[in-house]
């Protein structure tokens, strides 16, 4: 078994939101809304995911340009937006998706994620990264 079939199993199995396998072998689980898990991580050690593979729930223009950038390698989610596979494959990072989407929608169902929304012409992801992780 690979490792991203390793944590798209665990992300399923505990209905976890995001699951990372890290560089030196540990996996962990994460339960927390939106980006929250990821900002976290990366404020703790900027240099966390460097070589990590994950499965997410949600992968948006935000989400996939910090991953982008913070060094992960591999990616599997159950929703990814359009907005968020070029990043990935401007950065060569394999990506696997359960479904793609125009856009990640609201927490109220009713239009474009506010960050989706905010950044989906910015053509620079390390502004999002600052912006984000500040």
């Amino acid at each position: 078994m690979t490792k991203l079939e390793e944590v798209k199993d665990i992300l399923h199995q505990k209905n976890a939101s995001l699951v990372v396998a890290y560089e030196n072998g540990e996996i962990k689980e994460y339960y927390g809304r939106r980006i929250e898990d990821i900002k976290n991580i990366l404020k703790e050690n900027e240099n966390a995911l460097k070589g990590a593979v994950i499965a997410d729930k949600v992968i948006g223009k935000v989400a996939g340009s910090i991953l982008a950038l913070a060094g992960v390698k591999e990616i599997y989610a159950e929703v990814i937006s359009q907005y968020a596979v070029p990043v990935l494959e401007e950065n060569h990072i394999k990506y696997e998706f359960e479904n793609e989407v125009e856009y990640i929608i609201n927490e109220q169902k009713t239009g474009m994620c506010p960050m989706e929304n905010k950044y989906k012409d910015e053509k620079d992801i390390n502004v999002i990264y600052k912006e984000m992780l500040n």
